[in-house]
C-alpha cells in the first residue's frame, strides 16, 4: 500500500517512518510512504500557509489554496482508496478502522496545523476525517504518524509472524493476556506453571481467561 503525508512538518516524522516496522515494510517493497512539505505548493516568497480567519476568531488558519494544489498533484498521478483529514473532532480510530484500513490501496493523511483547516477543505476534498484520542495535539503529524504504524503492520507480510499481530491488543475486542520470557523465576517472581506446561489448550484457556478478566479491570467499556 502507499501513505501520502502531507504536512507543513516534513522533519517531525521523516525519521519515524524510516525507522523499525515502518522501514522494514518499505524494504520489502510492501509499503510506500511518502511525505509531502504543504509549502512546497504555496506561490507566494514566504512560502505562507495559513491566514487569518474570517469572522474575528482566534488563531490561524490553513488555506485551501495550496492544500487543493497538494491533492490534486497527487491525485493526477494516481487513484486514492481514501484522502484523510487527521483530527481531534473526527471518527474515534481503533484497531478495526487499522485493520480496514490496511486493505486499501492508496490512502492520504493531511496534517492539520494552527487552529485548524479551511472548512471547505473539509467540505469538498476531504473523504473522512480520523482521530486518535479526545486530546488537541500542536499538529496532526504526531497522529498520522500513529495512524501509519497501526496500519502498515498489520498489512500481510509486513511482521514476520503474522500471528503475532493478529494477537495483539483490541483485534478481537479484548486486552492481551500477560506474557513472560525467561528466565521462569527471577527474585522469586514466577512464571504461571501453565505457561511452562506445554499443554497447549490449557495455555489457550489461560490465555483466554486472562484477556477477559484484564479487560474487565481495565477497559470493561470493550466488552459492552
Amino acid at each position: 500500500m502507499r501513505i501520502d503525508i502531507i504536512t507543513v512538518l516534513p522533519e517531525m516524522i521523516e525519521g519515524f517512518v524510516n525507522e523499525s516496522i515502518l522501514a522494514r515494510a518499505q524494504k520489502k517493497g510492501l509499503a510506500e510512504i511518502h511525505l509531502h512539505n504543504l509549502r512546497d505548493y504555496t506561490h507566494d516568497k514566504w512560502r505562507r500557509v495559513d491566514d487569518y480567519p474570517y469572522g474575528g476568531f482566534a488563531g490561524m488558519v490553513m488555506q485551501i489554496e495550496p492544500i487543493d494544489r497538494c491533492l490534486s498533484a497527487l491525485k493526477a498521478e494516481r487513484d486514492y482508496d481514501d484522502v484523510i483529514y487527521v483530527t481531534p473532532d473526527g471518527e474515534k480510530f481503533n484497531q478495526h478502522v487499522a485493520n480496514e484500513m490496511s486493505l486499501q490501496k492508496n490512502i492520504v493523511l493531511l496534517c492539520g496545523h494552527y487552529k485548524g483547516i479551511d472548512q471547505r477543505v473539509r467540505d469538498h476534498l476531504i473523504t473522512r476525517e480520523i482521530s486518535v484520542g479526545d486530546f488537541v495535539l500542536t499538529g496532526g503529524e504526531l497522529a498520522a504518524a500513529a495512524i501509519a504504524d497501526a496500519v502498515v503492520r498489520v498489512v500481510p507480510g509486513v511482521i514476520g509472524d503474522e500471528q503475532s499481530a493478529l494477537s495483539d491488543c483490541f483485534q478481537d475486542d479484548l486486552l492481551a493476556a500477560p506474557i513472560y520470557s525467561r528466565p521462569a523465576e527471577y527474585k522469586g517472581w514466577k512464571v504461571p506453571e501453565v505457561l511452562l506446561s506445554g499443554n497447549e489448550a490449557k495455555i489457550k484457556q489461560w490465555e483466554m481467561e486472562q484477556a477477559m478478566e484484564r479487560t474487565k479491570q481495565l477497559r470493561p467499556d470493550l466488552l459492552k
